[in-house]
């Protein structure tokens, strides 16, 4: 035997005793190898060698959709004036009490009217006097023993007398300050004696039955909410929830906020609620029924567009889908697939085409 021959038999000899050294330690390696090949991905060489994922599943059936759309607002009167006289003059009579009811029509203050009141006086003396003059004057004319001429300018006179008397009881009536419409009173800010125009407020009057709620909505949904549509609000120290009916929809959109103002109405027949508070709204902008709607979790987003993994005889079954309506938890699928379907939720990263799976839970909608 040369020396070459013993230098490869010893080389052998070196790798066989390696080996029977490292063996007990390599041999986990070498015995997970097929798992992880089974990993590559759909159609892998390993794939069938891994074991089944554990999964939960979604049964889809027909649902309802509710796309709930949350706001803030303000409670606003139903009406609200700021009370003062259209003439000037000296308050003699305040007859309201503050923060008491009034009628339309009552009577709440008075400016001193003696004035007016001496020339009505004046006037319809000579009302008097003058129905007389024409009485007598009809009489001549009927027996021709005046012209028309003379007649006609005593009517007018008449006339005349009448329509200063009708502008003296205007005048008489503006010194009397009466309530516009049903309502409270708030608080006054004048004085018996106190001197008075057109332009001070004596008080305010404001209707609370109904109340107006007032708030806005992003301009996209602008075609969504029509007169009557339904809202939902909640004042701050409350729990309770109260309906209103939108009756009014501002046709402008706020160049600034890029909303639309909407009001509605709330009957607030125990007048619980009080004008200026803060109110968080709550709007359905959409209601869909017999829809597909599924976790927002089960999407995955691609490239292509968007996918699900379905459940189909104990594997993974891929589906491109379209979806529609996005709520805090729920999405809407109006394409890919079907009521039936069993989606599945829980380890969506890891799912592949075609993997085996098993169901640990099933949820139903």
């Amino acid at each position: 035997m040369n020396k070459r021959n013993k230098t490869i038999i010893t080389i052998l000899l070196i790798l066989i005793i390696a080996g029977i050294i490292f063996y007990p330690k390599l041999k986990p390696l070498f015995a997970s190898q097929p798992e992880r090949t089974g990993m590559s991905g759909p159609g892998g060489p390993g794939q069938m060698s891994r074991q089944p994922l554990n999964v939960s599943g979604f049964l889809i059936k027909p649902a309802l959709l509710l796309d709930p759309r949350k706001t803030t607002g303000t409670l606003k009167p139903d009406e609200e004036v700021d009370l003062s006289f259209e003439t000037s003059g000296k308050i003699v009579n305040i007859f309201f009490t503050e923060g008491t009811r009034v009628k339309k029509g009552d009577l709440l203050a008075k400016i001193n009217d003696r004035p007016l009141q001496a020339q009505l006086e004046k006037l319809l003396a000579q009302q008097k006097l003058s129905e007389a003059k024409e009485f007598r004057q009809r009489s001549l004319l009927d027996k021709d023993a005046i012209s028309q001429e003379s007649y006609d300018q005593i009517v007018t006179e008449l006339q005349t007398i009448q329509a200063d008397i009708n502008l003296i009881r205007a005048r008489i009536s503006e010194t009397e300050l009466r309530a516009p419409f049903d309502g409270i009173i708030g608080l006054r800010y004048v004085s018996e004696g106190s001197y008075t125009n057109s332009n001070t407020k004596i008080a305010k009057l404001i209707k609370i039955s109904p109340i107006k709620l007032e708030f806005s909505i992003p301009e996209r949904y602008a075609d969504v909410v029509r007169i009557g549509f339904p809202v939902e609000f909640t004042v701050d120290g409350s729990n309770d929830t109260h309906q209103a009916f939108v009756y009014a929809v501002d046709p402008k959109i706020d160049l600034i906020t890029r909303t639309i103002v909407l009001r509605a109405l709330y009957p607030n027949k125990k007048e619980e609620l009080k004008p200026g508070r803060y109110a968080d709204v709550t709007i359905q902008l959409a209601q869909l029924e017999n829809t597909i709607a599924v976790p927002t979790e089960a999407i995955i987003p691609e490239m292509e567009g968007e996918i699900v993994y379905i459940y189909n005889n104990g594997k993974a079954e891929l589906k491109r889908v379209i979806t529609g309506l996005r709520t805090e938890s729920l999405i809407q699928i109006t394409d890919g697939l079907k009521f039936g379907d069993t989606l599945l939720t829980s380890g969506i990263l890891q799912l592949r085409q075609s993997l085996p799976v098993v169901l640990d839970t099933l949820v139903m909608n």
